[in-house]
């Protein structure tokens, strides 16, 4: 009998940025590994992931991050900004420095939909109360469970304790008996209710003790006409500012190791002298240190960290925590109208006058007249409170290195012994002297990743030795029968060009979260189809699946993915895959450029033949792969074997959509009109109801209909099916938009062409800026077919400058098509002729580049060049018939 697993109990404490992103890591591993969990937050805020830092409503109060540098996911660096895209900032950018209040509400909408996505697998309670003390009856015992004692007298035992409690608070030792026993001393500036004094006070002085980045905060929300602000410190020094526009990246020097530290601030030194001759800037040189400083914090001796404390602690901290740009140009405003005063020194004596104000002495003599002092000196040496002081007098905490923060071994509390007794965990501030930069989100967010990993894995289910489901092609996938099955029906949907493919293969993912190929497979039907999903998500979490489960055969694809979608040689590594996984029926569908995807782009056809051969043998007849091949041949003229090998996968598999699209295109290319239109509109209307490029195949017969010289089940066909509304987006242009140029180059549409409508159905960045030739190809048409010169000419110039087959091909193709605007038809026909050899490197079907060989048959004819025009149609005809290039032909004058 097996006995049932006990689900954990895990308790965070401190529910602002810390906790919050542990809960989020928390409920997402625990999903992934189907673990299921107890999940209980603990702290008094009314809202959890804004803590101190982030509670603030002021929008002068920036992020001193850029927005690319602030995700809660340390391997999803967008997630902040497409976050903030969606909630009001639809412009904002990796390189804006969003509003603080803003990043709070970030943290409390993504916990919130990690408990969401959870739900079935972790059930979260959030306490709004405090833990003052914590005990363990078993403390020497095996798996010791934790009490916290709670202010409202109620008690929780857990398996697991996080204290995510952020940094200390300030101690105010600096402070003269006479400053802190009046009213007018600010000890605590981010407590509630603390600044009411000071910022109702419109006309009185204030001095700032501390000059970083707290004391910049409230020298922007104190700031006012008639008011001083003073800010004193022993370095005198304000926090440098981030660049407004980035100098760039730099990699650290090759030799950062372990050294001595004044050989260390050589190096440093020598690193930011030559990114100022490089860059013009030292913040590159300042950033690239950024993964190595704890290793390099590690490896100094107690008496160098000493060392660095007192000689360049000051220096590095304003250097390295920089104010935002806009917050620096503030600050510049306020000095140079000299509302801000900075000093260097101490506070020396406070007297209290009898106004209520204050004199205050400064070390160097001064003396301010002020009617607030507010201690902006940071956060205390140990973390405090009454937890942690408890946990200090009972030897399950000892102070870390230099008395910062407290010994940990990888975040798990150190006792008096040197032990880690208890399942006491902490992260970021705590941490400060282990690692010294613990307190920035970028740090706090990775510890959180690894501390979740660690507290869950005791407690994750036993690997299975169970035969695991496979994916319809006898391959094995690493997830449950339940989720196995709805990826089936979303690969099956793929392969077959259908429809909901997307739905299912969400609903695998939805069934097992840490389902890594299914992850992968939706981010690519998301990347390359333009379905309606979060790439970028859904690449992390197939990322995040395959570290902790998949085969080697899992981890390439999703490698592979990630990939073609960041544009690190996705195309070779999708071959390389292929050839290592050849019967990896969703890769070879994704490798071979056909009506779903995009394929290899340097894929030649002779190679994707190659391709097909090398994957023949896994696939042994199989209908998917005999429609590929039917494809292929069609494209290399093969017209006939392409029908055989078309009617043979849709006789094993009658809803095959890439032997349906072969098919139709032997017809096309054979001159079989009229059995091509009623054969493919059968189709279309029974089992091809449900194609998901329904479009493209009523495009096909629209392509029939005009051979056949029928404008009227042309324009019919038009509305009812191709119209914009009914088609969108990419398909709108490369079918609905080159269809109507093709009908008026011969004369097939009487009246306005309706280019108007399909305009609006497209993005105008991919009109102007398209990332292929292919879409290039059919937007220079459409520009023409709109007779819109200057976007035909800013398509040119954007062609000038992309890759070999935009310039060597689509640049001379937009200025023969606006010769044709401005008919100027010698030169239009001229330029056009001379490009029809190079078409092919545009990609697409022959049927689909005709349109270039249309529209210089039109302007032949209206240069009056009909002798070259006759010639082209006869050879139109010899290579197809068609009714209405016969019509074309009997009007030309002899």
């Amino acid at each position: 009998m097996t006995k049932a697993r006990k689900r954990p109990t895990v308790a965070v404490v401190g529910a602002g940025a810390a906790g919050a992103l542990t809960a989020v890591q928390l409920c997402e591993t625990a999903t992934r590994r189907r673990t299921p969990l107890d999940l209980v937050l603990i702290d008094p805020a009314p809202e959890a992931g804004r803590g101190t830092a982030y509670a603030t409503t002021d929008p002068r109060h920036r992020l001193n991050v850029p927005a690319g540098g602030m995700s809660a996911y340390p391997d999803e660096p967008g997630h902040f900004t497409r976050w903030l895209c969606r909630h009001g900032e639809p412009h904002v950018t990796a390189a804006d420095f969003a509003a603080r209040h803003r990043y709070g509400a970030y943290l409390a909408d993504t916990l919130g939909r990690a408990i969401v996505r959870a739900q079935d697998t972790v059930a979260v309670r959030r306490l709004r109360t405090r833990a003052h003390h914590c005990s363990t009856a078993t403390a020497t015992a095996p798996g010791a469970r934790i009490t916290l004692r709670l202010t409202d007298a109620d008690a929780l035992t857990a398996d697991a304790v996080v204290l995510a409690t952020g940094p200390a608070g300030a101690v105010a030792d600096w402070a003269p008996p006479a400053l802190l026993g009046s009213p007018r001393f600010v000890p605590g500036p981010w407590a509630p209710g603390a600044l009411d004094g000071p910022a109702g006070d419109h006309g009185g002085d204030v001095l700032l003790v501390g000059s970083g980045l707290t004391a910049v905060d409230l020298a922007l929300a104190l700031d006012r006409p008639g008011r001083r602000v003073h800010a004193v410190s022993r370095s005198g020094l304000l926090p440098e500012a981030n660049a407004l526009d980035p100098a760039g990246e730099m990699a650290a020097p090759a030799q950062l190791g372990p050294m001595p530290l004044d050989r260390l601030r050589r190096t440093v030194l020598g690193h930011l002298s030559r990114s100022l001759r490089v860059h013009g800037d030292w913040r590159p040189a300042l950033d690239s240190l950024r993964p190595h400083t704890a290793r390099l914090w590690r490896a100094l001796t107690p008496g160098e960290r000493e060392e660095f404390l007192a000689r360049d602690g000051a220096l590095w901290n304003t250097h390295r925590h920089r104010m935002a740009p806009a917050t620096a140009e503030h600050v510049d405003r306020a000095r140079t109208a000299r509302r801000l005063t900075v000093h260097t020194g101490t506070v020396a004596d406070a007297v209290a006058r009898d106004d209520g104000t204050l004199t205050v002495l400064l070390s160097d003599g001064r003396t301010l007249h002020v009617s607030w002092v507010i201690d902006c000196t940071g956060p205390g040496r140990l973390p405090d409170g009454p937890l942690w002081r408890g946990l200090f007098a009972d030897g399950l905490a000892v102070p870390g290195p230099l008395g910062m923060g407290v010994a940990t071994l990888d975040g798990r509390l150190l006792d008096a012994h040197g032990r880690t007794r208890l399942p006491l965990h902490t992260l970021g501030a705590p941490r400060r002297g282990e690692l010294w930069e613990t307190t920035a989100i970028p740090e706090i967010r990775l510890q959180a990743v690894e501390l979740a990993a660690r507290i869950l894995a005791p407690a994750a289910a036993p690997r299975r030795r169970s035969r695991r489901p496979a994916d319809g092609h006898g391959l094995p996938l690493s997830t449950h029968a339940e989720a196995a099955a709805a990826y089936r029906t979303g690969l099956d949907r793929i392969l077959k060009v259908r429809s909901g493919a997307g739905d299912a293969l969400a609903r695998a993912v939805a069934l097992d979260p840490g389902f890594a190929f299914g992850h992968a497979a939706l981010a690519l039907l998301g990347h390359e189809c333009g379905a309606a999903v979060d790439v970028p998500r859904a690449l992390a979490d197939a990322r995040r699946g395959a570290r902790e489960r998949a085969d080697e055969r899992e981890r390439s694809f999703v490698d592979t993915v990630g990939r073609r979608i960041t544009g690190d040689d996705g195309d070779r590594a999708l071959v390389r895959h292929l050839r290592a996984h050849p019967a990896d029926a969703l890769a070879l569908a994704a490798a071979v450029p056909t009506i779903a995807f995009s394929g290899v782009r340097d894929l030649a056809a002779d190679d994707a033949l190659a391709l097909l051969d090398l994957t023949s043998p896994a696939h042994d007849g199989h209908w998917f792969h005999t429609s590929l091949l039917a494809f292929l041949r069609q494209g290399q003229g093969r017209l006939h074997e392409a029908g055989e090998l078309a009617h043979r996968a849709l006789a094993a598999e009658p809803g095959s959509g890439h032997a349906v699209h072969a098919l139709a295109h032997v017809h096309y290319e054979t001159g079989a009109h009229e059995a091509g239109r009623d054969w493919l509109d059968r189709w279309v209307a029974g089992r091809g109801r449900g194609a998901v490029h329904r479009a493209h195949f009523s495009w096909h017969i629209a392509l029939h209909e005009l051979a056949l010289d029928d404008p009227a089940a042309l324009r019919r066909r038009w509305f009812a099916q191709l119209a914009p509304r009914r088609v969108t987006g990419i398909r709108a242009l490369v079918d609905s938009g080159s269809l109507l140029w093709r009908a008026r180059l011969s004369d097939s549409w009487p009246g306005e062409l309706p280019v108007a409508d399909v305009l609006d159905a497209v993005e105008r960045d991919v009109l102007e800026h398209p990332a292929t030739a292919f879409t290039a190809l059919h937007a220079a048409v459409v520009l023409t077919a709109d007779g819109d010169l200057p976007a035909l000419r800013r398509l040119r110039d954007h062609a000038a400058g992309a890759d070999a087959v935009q310039r060597e091909v689509i640049a001379p193709l937009c200025e023969a098509f606006a010769a044709l605007v401005e008919r100027r038809f010698h030169e239009a026909a001229r330029g056009l002729d001379a490009l029809l050899p190079a078409l092919s490197g545009v990609g697409g079907s022959a049927a689909q580049r005709e349109v270039v060989e249309e529209t210089l048959l039109y302007a032949l004819v209206a240069d009056g060049r009909t002798d070259a025009a006759r010639r082209l149609l006869d050879t139109r005809l010899d290579r197809k018939p068609a009714p209405r290039d016969r019509r074309l032909l009997a009007t030309l004058p002899r």
